[in-house]
């Protein structure tokens, strides 16, 4: 006799699991960082204006470099009401970007901002990506770590939030302040030495 009443959906429930059906993942795979997660990147990292944060969604990490002084260009493929809204990062024909860029990107396409941020930067200047620690996975993540190893990797100690259609305080559906471990991981373009895996928070 069955004494399991639920079904996939529960178990993804219970386990606080990001990688449901597409169904329940939102369409363009919006999770809004918890401003504290830019917050206290400053704390631990040096920046120079301007930044680029191109994937900005309603500008919770863009109004921390902001507030802290930046100069910050914010875009985003949707417009979300901030910054400029149409505008795809991975499909620009830019050639040069005179400065560091900082975004929490789409993680389907994470490996492609990764990508994309280090060929049009100059040598010197920062990418700052906040992703899953899991990012570390896969024999396609491994060549591009081997080809630009990140300088160093912020693994978070304590959890924090990326929020389903940055709805913070309600509503937070499947991703809980306890589900998923997250890091900044930070190249500077031009390292080729070994990667410091560091913590904080």
């Amino acid at each position: 006799m069955k004494d399991w009443t639920g079904n996939s959906n529960s178990v993804f429930k219970s386990m606080g699991a990001s990688n449901h059906t597409l169904e329940d993942r939102e369409l363009h795979d919006y999770y809004a960082t918890d401003p504290k997660a830019g917050e206290l990147l400053l704390g631990i990292e040096k920046f120079v204006s301007p930044i680029w944060e191109c994937a900005c969604g309603e500008g919770h990490l863009s109004r921390v470099f902001e507030k802290a002084g930046y100069i910050v260009r914010s875009s985003d493929l949707i417009d979300r009401g901030y910054g400029e809204g149409g505008v795809n990062f991975l499909g620009m024909d830019v050639l040069e970007w005179d400065g560091d860029i900082i975004t929490n990107p789409p993680y389907v396409y994470a490996q492609e901002f990764v990508e994309k941020a280090l060929t049009i930067i100059p040598d010197g200047r920062k990418v700052a990506m906040f992703m899953k620690l899991s990012f570390l996975e896969g024999k396609a993540r491994k060549q591009l770590f081997t080809k630009h190893p990140p300088k160093t990797i912020w693994v978070s100690s304590s959890r924090l939030l990326c929020v389903k259609n940055g709805v913070f305080g309600k509503g937070l559906g499947f991703i809980t302040s306890s589900a998923i471990a997250y890091a900044w991981f930070i190249w500077i373009k031009g390292f080729k030495g070994t990667t410091e895996l560091k913590w904080f928070n």
